[in-house]
């Protein structure tokens, strides 16, 4: 075994391709039916990337194995693209391979040692071992990084600053604010009155449910640092319920914050007047 052996194997692989194909698509019985629809989703050519795949394992060349396993992550991850077609699809590689290193074997007797063909083992097996791996975490980071930009722009969708003049702005709040929304609402705010130069932040407290008392102590600090950068906050639409954590807390909106009772009536006294 060497590189004879590695010259032998390419080309008898080359010359066999497309019945490697018929028996690869005999192996994977369930992507065979998925083969159109991935290429169509994705533009993935699972039989082209198959030989590919072939061809760097039998090469030993481990570097564009590498790249290529990372370039498919991302391919699969960013179409969503099921990880259990491509586990199925890589194991019928790994034992279609084997199965022509028999047949070629068998037409040209390589008459391999037992050391040699536990290298052989080693070799291919390690090889399509290493292109899961890569693909794994490539498919796995870039999931990853997907999924921080989508909470990004849900946290900044959940945090509207809109515009009404070129010195008023409304910051319409509704659901549920926790810890670490409000660490949100204040970095958004902070950095909208600096770029927009707000002189007065209308914030509507009439879409939320409920609010802890440390998210109330946080929307205190809110307004703190919006009054510190010369803005004025003026809060409506507070329900009951918080009205009362906020006064058993000893907390006060006097000097920090105007209170109108609905949204409509701040925009009327900013608008109108």
């Amino acid at each position: 075994m060497g590189i004879t052996f590695v010259k032998d194997s390419i080309e008898f692989f080359t010359n066999h391709r497309q019945d490697f194909q018929d028996d690869l698509l005999k192996e994977a019985i369930n992507v065979r039916e998925k083969i159109e629809e991935i290429q169509f989703i994705g533009n993935i050519d699972l039989l082209s990337n198959a030989h590919k795949l072939v061809m760097y394992t039998l090469d030993g060349n481990l570097k564009q194995l590498e790249i290529f396993a990372k370039k498919e992550g991302v391919s699969w991850a960013s179409h969503s693209l099921t990880l259990s077609f491509k586990l199925e699809w890589v194991q019928a590689i790994r034992r279609t391979i084997w199965k022509y290193l028999q047949k070629l074997n068998q037409s040209t007797p390589i008459d391999l040692t037992e050391e040699n063909f536990f290298q052989l083992e080693r070799k291919i097996n390690d090889s399509v071992d290493k292109f899961l791996n890569e693909f794994f975490l490539s498919y796995s980071e870039y999931k990853d990084k997907l999924i921080e930009s989508q909470r990004m722009l849900v946290e900044n969708l959940s945090v509207p600053i809109i515009p009404i003049t070129t010195k008023v702005c409304v910051l319409p709040l509704i659901g549920t604010i926790d810890t670490s929304r409000s660490s949100t609402i204040e970095e958004k705010v902070l950095n909208e009155i600096s770029r927009l130069r707000i002189g007065t932040l209308v914030i509507d407290l009439s879409g939320i449910a409920e609010m802890e008392t440390e998210v109330i102590e946080h929307m205190m600090k809110i307004i703190e640092g919006s009054n510190m950068m010369g803005c004025k906050c003026v809060i409506t639409g507070l329900r009951p319920d918080i009205v009362r954590k906020v006064t058993k807390i000893g907390l006060t909106f006097e000097n920090k914050a105007e209170t109108k009772a609905t949204l409509q009536q701040a925009l009327e006294d900013y608008l109108v007047s």
